[in-house]
């Protein structure tokens, strides 16, 4: 494989066959110039991406050290999640960490106002968030909050290959959120963050919203219903206040069946926390 663009030290572009890829590697570039042989033992990854020139403009304009650190977030992610990310990664992620760190060292600092219900709905990509802050913490000295790491966990998550749009991502978090202040408005109680109640409360609303538009699903059916209604009228009228406002505010209507499920978390809840 020849080289046929020097990225940085670490990541050049590469003729393989017909087809240009980016070879990325400790030291890769050292030495090298356009058209030279590259040391294969020295590429930890090798991708086709479609961006090469975003990528090139990107590392024109950050410092190395950034890139690098991006690469090992990169890395630790799609072991810890056991999974590849989309090649975009590699230009989302840098461009965030970069911009990240400049934040800090100049004392701003982001509120993540998801963050409670990041933390519960990507778990794991979370837990790569927070091995970020503290690796980059370790590299550079820059200590970062744990909004940060929710951050990073969106990025991640949205880069999975079922991962879907940041944007619809962040709105669905956004939507989960609203529901949930509206539970705890109507019940009128203080939910401790790491209850296993709550937990499964915010992952039910977050299937609630993935599968709104299903309408063949049908595992309640009337009479489940009818009894859920009579037997829990407290919380299923907590449920139908939810239902209106998410109706009013974001425009999606939930199905009946929904409401029962949403009822049952919501007792549950009430009665976990009595």
């Amino acid at each position: 494989m020849k080289i046929t663009k020097i990225l940085n030290n670490n990541a050049v572009v590469v003729k393989d066959g017909n087809v240009e890829k980016v070879a990325i590697g400790p030291g890769v570039a050292f030495q090298k110039r356009k058209n030279d042989i590259v040391n294969v033992h020295k590429i930890e990854k090798l991708f086709v991406m479609e961006e090469n020139d975003k990528l090139q403009q990107l590392l024109n304009r950050i410092p190395e050290e950034y890139f690098i650190i991006s690469e090992e977030i990169i890395s630790y992610a799609e072991q810890h999640i056991g999974t590849k990310l989309n090649e975009h990664i590699h230009i989302v992620l840098t461009d965030h960490i970069s911009f990240a760190i400049e934040r800090e060292r100049e004392g701003i600092h982001l509120r993540n106002k998801l963050l409670n219900e990041i933390k519960i709905l990507y778990k794991r990509e979370f837990e790569v968030g927070q091995w970020a802050i503290k690796h980059i913490k370790e590299q550079l000295g820059i200590e970062m909050q744990e909004d940060e790491a929710a951050y990073i966990a969106l990025h991640i998550h949205t880069m999975k290959p079922t991962g879907g749009d940041l944007q619809e991502t962040i709105r669905q978090t956004k939507i989960i959120k609203d529901m949930v202040q509206t539970i705890k408005k109507h019940v009128n109680i203080v939910v401790e963050e790491d209850d296993l109640a709550y937990h499964r409360l915010i992952t039910h609303l977050r299937f609630t919203l993935t599968r709104v538009d299903e309408y063949d699903i049908r595992t309640l059916d009337e009479e489940m219903i009818e009894m859920i209604k009579k037997k829990f009228p407290f919380s299923f009228q907590c449920a139908s206040s939810v239902a209106r406002e998410v109706l009013l505010v974001h425009g999606i209507s939930l199905p009946q069946q929904e409401l029962g499920y949403i009822t049952l978390h919501i007792e549950r809840l009430r009665k976990q926390l009595d």
